[in-house]
């Protein structure tokens, strides 16, 4: 678990990470440089997932081996999808990234919404429902690994 008191936030207790794939872990279906350890680290603290719709078919592939729970979505509702998958976790306990359109709904009920904007982009819906926007994913994965830096980012 990460415990931070964000003055003026709130009080994060998070318990589970969920994160988007494409556009998130992976630029054309490759996990990014790093991924795979930040991943390792965190899952010292936090239960992992990933929640995609897999647009490239490689997540499984490339995420194998990982200390992380694979959700592979159907084509039809995923904003609907990865945000009943964070509120089954129980939305007070999840730190959600993602980047694309279908991601906004996951990153506006989490307890802490962090949007990408890396190579392919970030949907301006998804931008606009995260607490912070972060410019790659291992910088964003860092946040949970050094909590005081959520502190300096959103307290008020």
């Amino acid at each position: 678990m990460i415990s931070v008191d964000i003055p003026g936030f709130r009080m994060l207790r998070l318990e589970h990470l969920v994160l988007d794939y494409n556009g998130t872990l992976a630029v054309d279906g490759e996990l990014l440089l790093g991924c795979a350890e930040a991943i390792r680290s965190l899952a010292e603290r936090l239960r992992i997932h990933v929640v995609t719709a897999d647009t490239f078919g490689l997540a499984a592939a490339q995420l194998s081996g990982l200390p992380l729970e694979l959700v592979i979505l159907t084509d039809e509702r995923q904003a609907d999808q990865k945000l009943q998958y964070v509120k089954a976790l129980n939305s007070k306990t999840v730190a959600a990234i993602g980047n694309g359109r279908n991601d906004r709904k996951m990153l506006n009920a989490a307890a802490l919404g962090i949007a990408l904007i890396q190579s392919e982009g970030a949907a301006a819906e998804a931008v606009a429902s995260a607490d912070i926007v972060a410019l790659g994913i291992v910088d964003a994965l860092a946040l949970l690994r050094h909590p005081m830096r959520l502190v300096a980012t959103l307290r008020s």
